[in-house]
């Protein structure tokens, strides 16, 4: 038998699902009280109100995006090739708060766009690091963007059964290494 979670992170859990699903304005009080199955006093004792949660999934991001850019660090593959690697949505803890703080920086949280900001800069800078030309580094940013984002979509990329995801991600890491040996080749 599990032990159950504590209150507070079933309610950070519940508002980072219902930011996910239906926006921070679905993510009131009353249905995080309901979806985390505590009182909206038990709420209350952990955030004293939106905001604070808000703060809260923030910080929980700034945590799970500071781990995995150790991890990119120090891939053995390099920056590039890892960035592009985890561009697939797992429904991880860093994916699913990511999206919960890209919901919160689209309704205008200043905090919120700022930690994404400093996440995509921070790849960005790794990836430079390790390629040396800006432009290439940035077409492999767009390239993981570019994954991460169809990923989300309903259906995706277009897609038939040949071709499915097993065998897009090492075909784009081919695509990766050709722009990391051009750009070798450039600065040599």
């Amino acid at each position: 038998m599990s032990t159950p979670r504590p209150a507070r992170d079933r309610i950070l859990d519940a508002y980072e699902e219902l930011l996910i699903n239906e926006g921070p304005r679905g993510a009131t009080l009353d249905a995080v009280v309901a979806r985390a199955e505590v009182s909206k006093g038990g709420l209350l004792y952990h955030f004293k109100n939106k905001e604070a949660m808000a703060g809260a999934l923030i910080e929980k991001l700034r945590e799970l995006a500071a781990a995995d850019l150790q991890t990119m660090r120090e891939d053995p593959e390099g920056p590039s090739r890892y960035l592009v690697r985890g561009s697939v949505y797992v429904g991880s803890d860093l994916d699913r708060a990511l999206i919960g703080v890209v919901r919160l920086a689209q309704a205008s949280d200043p905090v919120a766009s700022d930690l994404l900001k400093d996440i995509h800069r921070s790849w960005f800078d790794l990836v430079q690091q390790e390629v040396g030309d800006p432009a290439i580094s940035r077409a492999i940013m767009l390239l993981a963007d570019g994954l991460y984002y169809n990923e989300g979509l309903p259906g995706g990329w277009p897609q038939d059964h040949r071709n499915d995801r097993s065998r897009s991600v090492p075909e784009l890491l081919e695509v990766v290494d050709l722009l990391k040996s051009h750009a070798q080749q450039t600065s040599a």
